[in-house]
């Protein structure tokens, strides 16, 4: 798997860039198949915008966008909308049969 980080305007320090790394790669826990991983990172005026994009097989891309005070605070909550989405995918994935009806035979 592939992780990108850009920065777009301003610049991250080394611990920075490696928490924001290391977050991005935690997200293969929630959907091993996942291809890519993009993060750019945007320093607007007095906030921190970052956005994740993540490619799973079989062309589905996650987004998120996020802005905080400091870069780890928008990735932070840019990483917890990621993983809400590939949980939601790998439900549908694995539930693909369709819905197993609960009650007895009738």
């Amino acid at each position: 798997m592939q992780i990108e980080i850009s920065i777009r305007h301003g610049g991250l320090e080394a611990g920075q860039q490696q928490y924001l790394h290391d977050k991005a790669e935690k997200l293969q826990k929630y959907f091993a198949r996942l291809m890519a991983i993009e993060v750019a990172v945007d320093h607007v005026k007095h906030a921190w915008e970052i956005e994740i994009l993540v490619s799973a097989e079989h062309k589905h891309d996650f987004v998120a966008r996020e802005a905080g005070s400091t870069p780890e605070a928008a990735m932070d909550t840019c990483v917890h909308k990621i993983e809400q989405q590939l949980r939601r995918y790998k439900e549908r994935v694995q539930n693909h049969k369709g819905d197993v009806p609960q009650g007895g035979v009738s």
